[in-house]
Parts: structure tokens; C-alpha cells; sequence
């Protein structure tokens, strides 16, 4: 990581699904109203976005490792931040509840370089054992007081689970309490069932269309719903192996500002193609998908700038996809990601990251040095 220097960037700004032409003044690694004395200008080329940096929501590895491998998180810390995230949630798929502690405690490093932990994410074990997915399915369990209560304990971000699973619903509300933001994924769901959850608490849906009933023309689709309520986001995997791109478009076209790109990274992405693990369970990549031995999809192979620009390949608008990996996830998340100092991300034309700053200090040499 680089240090900070007093300087304003020109160039468009990502808003609130917009991007239109501007200043971001920087003095002493916090962001200014007007550009400090002697400050050096930046004009960015043609085509360039400031954003206040990526968010990714959903990591379970990245650069060759799981982020709960011994001694991992530092260095995928330092990946995600060279790749535009300027903050993540570690996420850890299911396992029995023994193993949680000794997982946990790999996700806290103490260190002050890389992108941001803004909390953990657990998918599971709540989960529904039908759509179990990559996860192993003999590590799903119901959301019994004492199993909710060990999860509550380790104080995460996020908590995916399946509405439908015994105790689901009254978890909501005592996970809630904890701070954590429950998210509804893994499910065999009905419409009806998820407007409970969201009626709990429930605030977000993980990676859609994805280990979940589709839209049909007469089933209650929790996916038709969720689309449409505006109490929940949408979160979704843009890699083009997730969602084909009019399934793309039209979460996008009906949530709106509600929607949030994720990576779902495993350990392949950021890597060469070949062999890795997810939750303990070999996976095979071949640079564009993960895959288990039984040919499931196991998370993403793509970084999340490369979701971006996939999405926008896809037919969504640039600041739309933009604000769905910087903006959408910030408001997910809440004061856990409330930088105290400067951070932000410079995409080029291309949506390539150029220049990284996390809390204050540039993370490598800005792209246009």
C-alpha cells in the first residue's frame, strides 16, 4: 500500500445509478469539499469512473486460497484490494456447527493493509437440504434456539437461510437483533413464504435464480416477488454462467437499485484454471466457472469487476451495474462499511481497475503514474 497524497481527481463520478462528470478532492488520506493547497490534478482519460470502490458481499476464497485456509486472509485481502474491492465479506458455506469456531477465528487478521473486512458472511447452515448446491448437505441443520444462538454468537454480517427450514422464521428476528443482516437463499421457498421472512426482517436474496425455485407462469415464485419488494435486494452472480442475459437484464429492469452484484468467489477466482477447494470439497475451474465433481456450478471463477463488466456486456447500463457492486452493497451493509477514511476505486474504459485506495492509502501505483 502506498501513501496517501493530497490530490483531485476529475474525471465522471459514479452516483446513484449515474455517472456524470466531476471532482474528488483527497487531502491527507479523507476526502475534501475543495481541493487542498498545492494539491496535485489528475484529468482521468475518456471514459474513466471514480467510485467509492467495490463491494463484494460474497467471497468464499480468492488468488488459490479459501479465505478461512490458516494464514490465508492477509494475502486474499491484498488480491481483492489490487482487483477494485475496497471492502468484503469473508463467507463460509455450511459446516457442522463445531467447526464454525476454529473457521471464524482465520477470518480476523488484525492487519490494516487490503480491502476491508466488513463482516462475515455465513451461507448456512440453515439451508434447505433440496437445495443444497455445492453445500455438503449432512452439514444443514434446523434453526433450533441453540443452534441460532452459536451462529448469533460469531456476530456476522450476513446469514443465509432458507425460510422453509424448522425455526427459520423466528431465527430472523433474534439474528436481527445481533446486527446481522438475513438474506434468503438455498430455499424451496414459495412467494408467500418469503414475504414472511421480509416481513421478519429478512433484507436481501443470495444469489438468485441459483439453488431456488425459478419463475413459472403459475407457481408462487419467491423470485418473481423478491424482484418486486422493494424491503428486499437482489443479489446475483452476472459471470454469464449464473444467469443467461436476459434473466440479467430483467433483474435489473425490476429491482432496480436494489440490485447487488456479487462475485461469489471461490478460491479460483483471481487464479489460473485447475483444481481447488470449496468448504473442504474439491472444485475444478476452467477460468470462466467452478464446478464439483458432479458438474453443480461451486461458486464464481470471475473477480467482481469482471461480473461488472460482464453484466454490462449483458445489456445493463454501465452506472447501473457500477452502483450494483459499489453502492447497493454499502447500503446492505450499513455502518460496517463506514470508511474512516478515503477509499475508493478508478475503473478505465474497459472497467479495469486502475487505481485503488483503501481507508487513506493507494494500494500499489495509481494507473495513470
Amino acid at each position: 500500500m502506498g501513501d496517501s497524497a493530497d490530490i483531485t481527481l476529475r474525471g465522471l463520478c459514479l452516483g446513484r445509478r449515474t455517472l456524470t462528470p466531476g471532482a474528488v478532492h483527497i487531502a491527507g488520506g479523507t476526502f475534501a469539499d475543495v481541493a487542498a493547497p498545492g494539491a496535485d490534478t489528475v484529468d482521468l482519460p475518456d471514459g474513466w469512473v471514480i467510485t467509492p470502490g467495490l463491494v463484494d458481499v460474497q467471497v468464499n476464497g480468492y488468488a488459490g486460497l479459501e479465505v478461512d485456509a490458516p494464514g490465508a486472509l492477509p494475502a486474499v485481502r491484498r488480491a481483492l484490494a489490487e482487483d477494485g474491492v475496497v471492502a468484503f465479506c469473508p463467507t463460509l458455506v455450511s459446516r457442522h456447527l463445531h467447526a464454525y469456531p476454529d473457521a471464524v477465528s482465520r477470518l480476523t487478521d488484525g492487519a490494516t493493509e487490503g480491502a476491508a473486512v466488513a463482516g462475515i458472511h455465513l451461507e448456512g447452515p440453515f439451508l434447505s437440504p433440496r437445495r443444497a448446491g455445492a453445500h455438503d448437505p449432512a452439514a444443514l441443520c434446523a434453526a433450533d434456539p441453540h443452534s441460532v444462538g452459536a451462529v448469533a454468537a460469531f456476530e456476522p454480517a450476513i446469514v443465509t437461510l432458507a425460510p422453509e427450514v424448522p425455526g427459520a422464521l423466528d431465527a430472523i428476528g433474534a439474528l436481527r437483533a445481533a446486527g446481522t443482516v438475513v438474506a434468503v437463499g438455498h430455499t424451496e421457498c414459495d412467494a408467500d413464504a418469503l414475504d414472511a421472512a421480509a416481513t421478519r426482517g429478512a433484507r436481501l436474496v443470495t444469489h438468485a435464480f441459483n439453488a431456488m425455485p425459478g419463475i413459472t407462469a403459475r407457481g408462487a415464485s419467491p423470485l418473481a416477488a423478491a424482484l418486486q419488494d422493494e424491503r428486499l435486494y437482489v443479489s446475483l452472480i452476472a459471470d454469464g454462467h449464473h444467469v443467461r442475459p436476459e434473466v440479467c437484464r430483467l433483474s435489473f429492469a425490476l429491482a432496480g437499485h436494489r440490485m447487488v452484484l456479487v462475485s461469489d468467489a471461490s478460491a479460483a477466482a483471481g487464479a489460473p484454471p485447475g483444481a481447488y477447494a470449496l468448504g473442504g470439497r474439491k472444485v475444478t475451474s476452467d477460468g470462466e466457472a467452478v464446478r464439483d465433481a458432479d458438474g453443480r456450478l461451486a461458486g464464481g471463477a470471475l473477480p467482481l469487476w469482471r461480473c461488472v463488466r460482464r453484466a454490462v456486456d449483458m445489456g445493463v447500463p454501465r452506472a447501473h451495474a457500477l452502483w450494483a457492486a459499489c453502492g447497493a452493497p454499502r447500503e446492505v451493509l450499513g455502518r460496517r462499511v463506514a470508511e474512516r477514511r478515503a477509499s475508493l476505486a478508478v475503473f478505465d474504459a474497459d472497467h479495469r481497475p486502475r487505481a485503488v485506495m483503501v481507508d487513506g492509502a493507494w494500494v500499489g501505483s495509481p494507473g495513470w503514474e
